[in-house]
C-alpha cells in the first residue's frame, strides 16, 4: 500500500545522502573512526558508539560544523571529566558502573534532544535558526550537568541537598557543591562559546543561563524523583537538556 509520508520522510533522507558534499563525507568518516575508537578505548560500549555516530549524524546535518563541533567537545569533556580521579572517585564509592564506559541509553539521554533537533531541521528547515540555538543549550547544559557531577564530587568542600539546602551525601542525587556548580558553569560558557564564534556573541550569556539552569533542573528532578525511583537517571539527563533546550528556543521566539 502506498504511503505519502513514508515516501516523503524517505526522499527527504535520499537527497540528504545523494547532494552530500566532501565535507559531508569527512564528517560521516570522522564519526566512524570516532565510534570506532570510542569502542576500542572502552568509552562506550558498541551499541553506544553506534547510537553515537547517528545521533552526531543528525547534529551535524541540522547544526552543521558548529553542532557537531559542540557535540564533539562535549563528549571529549565528558569523557575526560569521568575518567579524572577516577581512583579517588572509586575510593569514594562515587565513580560510574563499568570506569564511566557509556551505554547505548547514556548517549541519548546527552544527545537524544540535540538529534531530534537536527531531524527536525531536515524536515523543517525553516525552524533552522532557533532549533540550531536549541541543539546547542542543550549541550550547554549535558556539558554542566556531566562536569558539576563527575568533578564537583572530586573537587566540592561541603555538599547540600539541592531541595532542603541542608548537608548531604557525596554522590547522592540532587546534592551539588559550589565548587561543582562553578564547574558546571564554566562548562556551559565554554560550550555557548563555541556556538558564539559561529553566529555571534549576542547568545552568550543566555545559552550559558540556560545551561545552569538546565543543570539545577537536573539536581532538582534529582533530588524529587530520582531518588524515589520515580524517574531513572538516563531520563533525568534527558529532561535537563530538554528544558536548557526548550527555554532556549523560547527565548529565540520572544526575541525574534
Amino acid at each position: 500500500m502506498y504511503h505519502p509520508r513514508i515516501f516523503t520522510f524517505t526522499s527527504i533522507f535520499a537527497k540528504q545522502i545523494f547532494y552530500m558534499s566532501v565535507n559531508d563525507y569527512l564528517i560521516t568518516f570522522t564519526l566512524i573512526i570516532g565510534a570506532v575508537l570510542s569502542v576500542w578505548l572502552k568509552k562506550l560500549t558498541v551499541p553506544a558508539a553506534v547510537t553515537g555516530a547517528l545521533c552526531g549524524w543528525l547534529v551535524y546535518a541540522g547544526a552543521g560544523n558548529s553542532g557537531i563541533l559542540i557535540m564533539a567537545v562535549f563528549f571529549v569533556l565528558g569523557t575526560v571529566a569521568t575518567s579524572w580521579n577516577l581512583k579517588v572517585k572509586q575510593q569514594l564509592k562515587v565513580a560510574e558502573y563499568n570506569s564511566g564506559r557509556r551505554k547505548a541509553s547514556q548517549v541519548l539521554a546527552n544527545a537524544g534532544v540535540a538529534a531530534l533537533a537536527g531531524l527536525l531541521i531536515i524536515l523543517i528547515p525553516s525552524i533552522k535558526p532557533g532549533l540550531q540555538l536549541l541543539i546547542a543549550a542543550s549541550f550547554t547544559s549535558a556539558t554542566a550537568d556531566t562536569l558539576s557531577s563527575e568533578l564537583g564530587t572530586v573537587y566540592g568542600r561541603n555538599f547540600y541537598n539541592v531541595l532542603t539546602l541542608r548537608k548531604d551525601t557525596r554522590g547522592l542525587d540532587g546534592v551539588v557543591s559550589l565548587e561543582g556548580t562553578l564547574i558546571g558553569n564554566a562548562g556551559s560558557a565554554f560550550i555557548a562559546s563555541i556556538y558564539s564564534l559561529s553566529y555571534g556573541w549576542g547568545w552568550f550569556g543566555w545559552l550559558t543561563l540556560c545551561g545552569t539552569l538546565g543543570n539545577l533542573a537536573d539536581s532538582l528532578l534529582g533530588a524529587a524523583l530520582e531518588r524515589r525511583n520515580i524517574l531513572k537517571n538516563d531520563m533525568v539527563n534527558f529532561l535537563n537538556t530538554l528544558i536548557a533546550g526548550l527555554l532556549a528556543y523560547a527565548i529565540y521566539a520572544v526575541i525574534n
